[in-house]
């Protein structure tokens, strides 16, 4: 199957799902997540109309960023995790960063960004199955209620919404519950008018589980082999 085959799937997926959940299709977003993928894949996406994409290293789409830099109506967004170290690169290669999971990052983020003269888009990383194997904040933790609080000082970075990965499971539904505890957090941020923090991204949900999480509120759904195939193994 091609690549453009594969995206109209998807979105025909995504509009069964929409209109299951009584959502406006406008409300969700695909983002086509090309890590590991050739750059071959990102213009053959790109080709069919996509314009949205995921990267989960640094490293990894510095060595594709020159290929793309052409296609100025393509936004590519790093969603992986991020070390302070790298901040100024993905400033500088990435139109947001999906993936905040500290002050300290974000920080060095509007730092780079305010060098740069630009303003980044940024998701704040919730990890809620609480799993140490991955990165992302603690619900109730010190460092969410830190960076919701040192928003206003970030000129250069403008905060959109929460980001999670929950645990897998081999059933769909088994997501289900992590996807309804981002929304709920969502929604109890929301209540408490914070300054300058912007909560109308939900995103969540990937190839095994999209649906699922459309259902309970996702606004961007992060595809990766279903649209490109399966990954390579190292």
């Amino acid at each position: 199957m091609s690549i453009a085959t594969n995206l109209s799937a998807i979105h025909d997926r995504i509009a069964r799902a929409a209109k299951r959940a009584g959502r406006n299709l406008d409300d969700v977003a695909l983002m086509a997540v090309s890590k590991t993928f050739p750059v071959e894949s990102i213009l053959e996406a790109y080709a069919a109309g996509h314009r949205l994409f995921g990267e989960n290293r640094v490293q990894e789409f510095s060595d594709k960023a020159g290929t793309v830099v052409d296609l100025h109506d393509a936004e590519f967004h790093m969603i992986g995790h991020l070390q302070s170290n790298k901040a100024v690169k993905a400033a500088e290669i990435f139109h947001a960063v999906d993936s905040i999971d500290s002050a300290k990052l974000a920080e060095r983020l509007n730092a780079a960004a305010q060098t740069l003269n630009k303003t980044l888009d940024v998701l704040i990383e919730i990890n809620v199955g609480g799993e140490e194997v991955k990165s992302g904040i603690a619900p109730g933790s010190p460092e969410l209620e830190r960076i919701l609080a040192a928003v206003p000082e970030w000129q250069h970075l403008r905060v959109r919404g929460l980001m999670t990965v929950p645990p897998f499971t081999d059933d769909p539904e088994g997501a289900r519950p992590y996807f309804r505890q981002l929304r709920e957090l969502r929604d109890r941020l929301a209540v408490r008018s914070l300054p300058s923090v912007g909560l109308d991204v939900l995103s969540m949900g990937m190839s095994h589980d999209f649906e699922i999480a459309i259902e309970e509120g996702s606004t961007c759904v992060r595809i990766g082999t279903a649209i490109f195939g399966t990954r390579s193994k190292p």
